[in-house]
């Protein structure tokens, strides 16, 4: 670990004499911001329907440009932290630095991280449903650490990490650290892939592994990932793993219709006959429409539907009307 830190004191090093060479005449300015998620739905699971208006995020902060390469960020995010509970907190979801110019960027403090961000990206509908590795919970959206990402050409680029490992919402509970690294590849404008892994514990390490493969252009998007962990939670042997497809279709400016296939799966462990997080294993689909009636605004009508592995427990089907805000 100790290599680990020498890389960031070097790094650091190296952009404070970059930034030495600014351009002169920048006017420092900053802008505050806000992203608003909310929603209405009902769901359809045994022959009960239960039905709600929620406001699952609402996320406020602050942006400052101190110079031409160097920034600052601060969010918060307001949200329910036992879903379904309507019992809102604060949480403090990035709290960072920046340093920006030509190939390279650098951040430092609590940042959003890697692992995903790219699928996230190109899903686009993070106001709807997180992306796979965020709602199935094989690591946080955003850690304490540092990210070293650099464009080596306009088809390669790669990130270094490393994170405190517990999350945003939890300060430093044990003595982990999580290093990551990635490589994304666009050998042609609109295809993307990208190669993710990291790693954390002692004796036995939990172990992440993500494939992602994506086509984007101004009417069509298709996606697809895979995605592994091994020794969850740093417990031997217990993995989960799966596969998220994705697509959206945009017939006019303002409406895209997009659909989704989610499987989350677990191994079954020695002596037992279920997998051992059954009741948190199955499929997803959604299928829905967006519509943007002005900047900012967004509304989808939407359809889900979780089909359990357990097949004691109901399979959930849901309608949602989602409403992003941002501002």
């Amino acid at each position: 670990m100790r290599k680990i830190f020498v890389i960031v004191l070097l790094t650091t090093i190296t952009l404070t004499v970059a930034s030495g060479q600014e351009t002169t005449g920048f006017k420092p300015q900053g802008k505050p911001l806000a992203l608003i998620f909310t929603n209405f739905h009902n769901d359809y699971a045994d022959n009960n329907t239960f039905s709600a208006f929620e406001i699952t995020r609402a996320y406020l902060g602050y942006q400052y440009a101190f110079s031409a390469e160097w920034d600052g960020y601060i969010v918060l995010d307001v949200g329910d932290p036992e879903a379904g509970d309507h019992q809102y907190a604060a949480f403090l979801k990035n709290a960072y630095v920046r340093y920006r110019k030509s190939n390279l960027s650098f951040l430092f403090g609590m940042i959003s991280t890697t692992q995903f961000k790219v699928s996230e990206s190109i899903w686009g509908y993070r106001y709807i449903e997180k992306s796979y590795q965020d709602m199935y919970k094989f690591n946080s959206s955003a850690d304490l650490g540092f990210t070293i990402d650099y464009r080596f050409a306009d088809f390669i680029s790669a990130d270094f990490s490393v994170f405190n490992g517990e999350g945003y919402k939890r300060v430093q509970s044990d003595d982990f650290l999580r290093p990551s690294a990635g490589i994304t590849l666009n050998p042609l404008e609109s295809l993307t892939a990208r190669i993710y892994a990291d790693y954390m514990g002692d004796e036995v390490k939990q172990k992440s592994i993500a494939g992602f493969l994506g086509y984007e252009d101004n009417v069509f998007t298709a996606a697809a990932e895979y995605n592994y962990q091994e020794n969850v939670g740093m417990t031997d042997g217990r993995d989960r793993f799966g596969p998220s497809f994705f697509t959206t279709y945009i017939p006019v400016p303002n409406i895209k219709i997009f659909g989704r296939y989610d499987q989350m799966n677990s191994n079954t462990l020695e002596g037992e006959n279920d997998p051992w997080q059954i009741n948190r294993d199955g499929q997803l689909i959604i299928a829905g429409v967006e519509y943007s009636p002005v900047r900012g605004v967004k509304f989808a009508p939407n359809y889900r539907m979780w089909n359990p592995e357990n097949n004691s427990l109901p399979t959930i089907n849901s309608v949602y009307l989602n409403c992003e805000v941002r501002f």
